[in-house]
């Protein structure tokens, strides 16, 4: 193939500016040695000219153009340049586009190409377990963005591989993935491959059960790891294949899917199972008793139980029950339970059998229709409230027909019949989820937020050591005073518990008892008399762990994208929820406007408004005086612990909000701003942040302290979307390594 060359202006200078420039520099001389008066003819490529220039310089001035196979006299030659005369003008060409003879023209030959070896790639096939993905990665790490999901037998071209990556293309896009999950297909069906090892022996099988507590799970995981993702919950008395075992754990197959559990879940036989039994709390005081989540007291505290409750009995074992009750299990003292229900107190009503005090129930009323909430047991007492169907209450107690009940802030009695513990499915039924995976543990969230010191209102045993006390009594002692300064009050009987809070010089603390700790100290509980104080871990693992809540009616609502708008009808807001609201009657088009502006949730809004507001009787949402001008603020910010009045009334100043419609618009705004807006887009995210703690590896821009806060919101964000006709909800879930 013969080589085209453009000589064209511009083009030839593109062409030959790397081979010519040096040359040209270097032949600035006005004359040439070798003179030889040679005739020669130009060999450019048809339609193109050789540039005749002044000097033999690339940069020289342009003096004519010389066609193909026009003939010239060369003068002399050096340095690839040729001094020519042709039409009695004398300039400079380059030498190689001139040929001796006319039947050379065209001969140069094109210089050799470097041959492109084609890429060679290996197609194999995607092997993992059947219902399960291998994630494709932007780049050769578990770090990397998973930019695909590969099905089992998906087909892939391997382009290299190098560190356990394999770079392929699949299904048009090009990424890495492990390569332990590829594997190469026989193209010839039928004709086995000749093995280089051993054959393979086929996997035995054995079946086993899972072991378990009555009313217990054991975690399937998707590695033989604690801190592994869970694939399933396998109760007692599931049968499972056990494909291998190592180290304590099992890999398994059950309900088909394959992961791992740990070996001491697992017997040879199918356990029996046991059918609990029904107790009742027996104690003479009327706070009940404590429920722990393991069999002592020095373990955290889950929840307390009143006197009269029902619970689940399971087991019993060396003086205490597992028992679960309020929709939790844990451990109580064998002796506080009784097999007869205990006489009630006269003040409090007959608890209902089927529901512990203090649970969620649900409206169930006709679409349409209310259920009135009175404010006394009787059809003639004065209705304080109208609950749709849905409609969550906090159930206290029930007698003749009548239930005590506490919903959007009100406690009064309504109809039992109308009641139900199953919420009724909604017409509202438009649900999106998404997921989002961090690059943490979820023990590494509890470790970040201990070092954060989480709070908590829930109540725990508290200890402090022999050292940290002056005793009023050396005998048996009921007071003692703290010495010196910052002595931790633990939760627990050992510096190995966390840090409940400090106390200061000089505190009194009442002594309940005392105990012999590991380190050889001995240990007095107190009364620790402080409303918020640091969480244990278990309430703070509990609280981070999605699955949690996910799969509860209610408490999902914490995973709601909150920047989406609910396109609500403010007469219907101001008659069915502000209505009786203090400050907030009336202000449902400030909610709107607000929410509309900065694109934020307007039931949100509402909602975070009644609770911090107190249903709008809050000392900030009425009114605080600063400088002389009267300030407003609906959502609590910048009120913080120490001083909240002062806080949120001195935020309020500074951002303007001298009247109410202010506060709830302008609060808005920060709230959008600060978190919605801002990708803590969800109450869960508010609450936690996991991406600046995966960013960070610290807790930050968090909104609440409370442990509970996302929790705490989200019953009267249920309630709040019971009385919307249509609406659609989307769901972001977030996925812990």
């Amino acid at each position: 193939m013969k080589k085209r060359v453009i000589v064209t202006g511009l083009c030839f200078a593109a062409l030959s500016t790397i081979t010519l420039e040096k040359t040209a520099q270097a032949a600035e001389s006005p004359s040439l040695p070798n003179s030889q008066n040679t005739v020669k003819f130009v060999n450019v490529d048809s339609g193109s000219s050789l540039i005749v220039r002044s000097k033999p310089s690339m940069s020289a001035t342009v003096l004519s153009k010389l066609a193909k196979g026009k003939t010239v006299t060369v003068l002399s030659e050096s340095k690839g340049w040729s001094k020519i005369k042709i039409n009695g003008k004398t300039g400079y060409v380059s030498s190689k586009y001139l040929a001796a003879n006319t039947k050379k023209i065209d001969s140069v030959q094109k210089p050799p190409v470097k041959k492109v070896t084609p890429v060679k790639t290996i197609t194999k096939y995607v092997a993992v377990d059947a219902g399960s993905f291998l994630n494709m990665r932007n780049k050769s790490s578990t770090s990397g963005s998973v930019i695909a999901k590969l099905a089992k037998g998906t087909k892939v071209s391997v382009l290299s591989e190098s560190k356990g990556w394999s770079k392929i293309t699949a299904n048009g896009k090009t990424g890495y993935v492990s390569s332990e999950f590829l594997i190469i297909k026989t193209t010839k069906p039928n004709i086995p491959v000749k093995p280089t090892t051993k054959p393979a022996t086929p996997v035995k099988t054995v079946t086993k059960y899972v072991e378990v507590d009555a009313g217990t799970t054991v975690n399937m995981r998707s590695k033989a790891s604690a801190s592994a993702s869970i694939v399933a919950k396998l109760s007692k008395g599931t049968k499972v294949a056990v494909l291998s075992e190592s180290n304590g754990w099992s890999k398994i197959t059950s309900n088909g899917k394959t992961g791992f559990v740990s070996s001491k879940n697992l017997v040879t036989s199918k356990p029996i199972e046991t059918v609990p039994k029904t107790k009742y709390v027996n104690i003479a005081s009327v706070s009940g008793i404590s429920m722990y989540v393991s069999p002592s007291t020095n373990s955290s505290v889950i929840i307390n139980i009143a006197k009269g409750v029902s619970v689940l009995v399971y087991s019993e074992s060396n003086g205490w029950s597992k028992i679960k009750a309020y929709g939790k299990t844990g451990y109580v003292k064998s002796t506080l339970l009784s097999e007869k229900k205990p006489i009630p107190d006269n003040n409090q009503g007959n608890p209902n059998d089927n529901a512990a005090t203090g649970t969620i129930k649900y409206v169930n009323v006709d679409s349409g229709s209310n259920l009135n909430m009175r404010s006394s047991a009787s059809v003639n007492a004065t209705i304080i409230a109208k609950l749709t169907r849905g409609t969550a209450v906090t159930y206290f107690s029930e007698s003749n027909g009548w239930a005590k009940v506490t919903a959007n802030g009100k406690t009064g009695y309504v109809s039992a019949q109308f009641l139900t513990t199953k919420l009724q499915d909604s017409t509202n039924d438009s649900k999106t989820t998404t997921y989002t995976q961090y690059n943490l543990t979820l023990d590494d969230m509890v470790m970040i937020q201990m070092a954060a010191n989480a709070q908590t209102d829930n109540k725990y045993r508290t200890y402090i050591r022999e050292d940290a006390l002056k005793m009023d009594s050396a005998s048996k002692p009921t007071v003692g005073v703290v010495q010196g300064s910052d002595w931790n009050v633990r939760g627990g009987a050992g510096t190995n518990f966390w840090s409940v809070g400090q106390v200061a010089k000089g505190t009194s603390l009442p002594i309940i008892s005392s105990v012999k700790g590991s380190d050889g100290y001995t240990w007095y509980e107190v009364n620790y008399k402080k409303t918020w104080v640091n969480a244990s871990p278990d309430d703070v693992k509990y609280y981070l762990d999605p699955s949690n809540f996910v799969n509860d009616p209610i408490k999902s609502l914490q995973f709601i994208n909150l920047s989406k708008s609910t396109n609500l009808q403010a007469t219907e807001v101001n008659d069915r929820i502000l209505s009786g609201k203090g400050i907030l009657s009336g202000k449902a088009y400030s909610f709107i406007t607000a929410g509309n502006q900065f694109g934020i949730n307007e039931m949100y809004l509402i909602s975070h408004a009644l609770l911090e507001t107190g249903n709008g009787s809050s000392q900030l949402a009425n009114g605080v005086q600063v400088n002389g001008k009267t300030v407003y603020n609906m959502y609590g910010i910048g009120a913080y612990d120490t001083d909240p009045i002062i806080g949120g009334a001195n935020f309020a100043y500074n951002a303007g909000w001298f009247t109410p419609e202010q506060a709830i618009i302008g609060g808005a705004q920060f709230i959008a701003n600060g978190y919605i807006n801002a990708g803590q887009n969800t109450l869960y995210k508010m609450r936690w942040n996991p991406a600046g703690a995966n960013l960070t590896g610290k807790a930050t821009h968090q909104y609440a302290t409370d442990i509970g806060w996302a929790e705490k919101q989200i019953v009267q964000i249920h309630n709040l979307y019971s009385l919307v006709s249509s609406y659609s909800l989307i769901f972001e879930i977030p996925v812990y390594k």
